[in-house]
């Protein structure tokens, strides 16, 4: 599947999800899912949770993340940090 296939998994609309990015045909936003595989969570454990979501939506949230990030000058470190 293309990076074009797989951002179009991904929608933005401001009166759903107050604009955040989400799945498209659904109500999860791309940060909630990156937050799942942050703390833990399987592809396949997510799929199974969220039955209407597929392997392919999952990548879909990695790459729009990347793909947000990829230009990115300044990246704020925690305090401390050097």
């Amino acid at each position: 599947m293309t990076d074009e296939q797989l951002l179009q998994r991904i929608t933005i609309n401001p009166e759903v999800m107050m604009g955040k990015p989400v799945i498209c045909d659904t109500r999860l936003t791309v940060d909630f899912i990156l937050n799942l595989l942050a703390h833990g969570a399987t592809e396949q454990e997510i799929c199974e949770e969220y039955n209407s979501l597929t392997p392919e939506d999952i990548r879909a949230c990695l790459l729009f993340a990347n793909k947000t990030l990829e230009n990115t000058e300044f990246m704020p470190l925690a305090a401390g940090v050097k």
